[in-house]
């Protein structure tokens, strides 16, 4: 029996289309951009530094463009759209991932302006400008998708990354509020929320149990397994995860979703 065939104007899927990716040097949207090169597409890698890792992939004749840009800078995520545009004539997937994180041991009252516009320009503004700049694309393209990876902060408030938080909560919001005005046009825009995930943004020399474990006394390694209990499944989300669910809301069988937030914590989260 034959399987019945695709509606008419189903979406295609990865292979063959171009995908930008900022955040791409590391950690998730390293995982992300080998995903998308994986099932065959183009993708134009945002990174501030270049890496071993995408340079690998170069090295292996992939078809990747890799970027050295700071998407913290106001033209940044422009100049990073219109390096896909010159190349490939125009994007089809737009991957926000570039995040970071500063835990706050001292309090919200240690917090300062400069850390405020900091937060949000990395995690919030750097996503608003490359959304901005690749929309006119995204909808040109007649089935455009922006994946934007927030986090589970953003419906999880805590006061040790009460700034990354707040920026989290927003740029969900803005998804959200973007996915009701370019929906009936053909761009689907939807959030991932991960809890914490395997990188080293996690386990680095300067990442969450570092920084915690050193205010507090105690060994990094028990602070990152405390974090661990607290999950259903007891343990970390793998960067490989997230980019699965990066490639499934880019791909055909996501072609009626947008405006969700994908939460994927290992069971963190109790809340519905």
């Amino acid at each position: 029996m034959t399987a019945p065939a695709p509606p008419a104007g189903a979406a295609p899927g990865p292979a063959g289309r171009t995908v930008v990716v900022t955040g791409a040097g590391r950690g998730i949207g390293l995982a992300i951009t080998e995903a998308f090169l994986a099932a065959g597409s183009r993708v134009v890698a945002g990174s501030r530094r270049r890496t071993e890792e995408l340079d690998a992939h170069l090295d292996r004749g992939a078809d990747l463009t890799v970027v050295e840009v700071d998407l913290a800078t106001p033209d940044g995520p422009a100049a990073l759209v219109a390096e896909a545009v010159t190349r490939h004539g125009g994007v089809d997937v737009l991957v926000n991932n570039v995040g970071a994180v500063r835990p706050r041991p001292d309090g919200f009252a240690g917090v300062t302006d400069e850390d405020w516009d900091w937060t949000l320009t990395v995690n919030l503004m750097a996503a608003v400008r490359a959304t901005r700049a690749a929309l006119p694309y995204l909808l040109a393209s007649g089935d455009g998708r922006i994946v934007t990876v927030s986090s589970v902060n953003a419906r999880l408030p805590d006061p040790l990354v009460v700034d990354y938080g707040a920026a989290k909560a927003a740029l969900t919001n803005f998804c959200k509020a973007l996915s009701k005005e370019v929906g009936p046009h053909g761009v689907r825009v939807n959030t991932i929320g991960p809890g914490p995930v395997e990188t080293a943004l996690w386990r680095g020399a300067d990442g969450v149990a570092a920084t915690v474990g050193q205010s507090r006394g105690i060994d990094p390694g028990d602070v990152a397994r405390a974090a661990e209990a607290q999950s259903a499944t007891g343990r970390f989300t793998l960067p490989s995860e997230v980019a699965d669910l990066v490639l499934f809301l880019a791909g055909p069988g996501a072609a009626n979703i947008t405006g969700a937030d994908f939460v994927i914590d290992g069971g963190l989260v109790d809340a519905l």
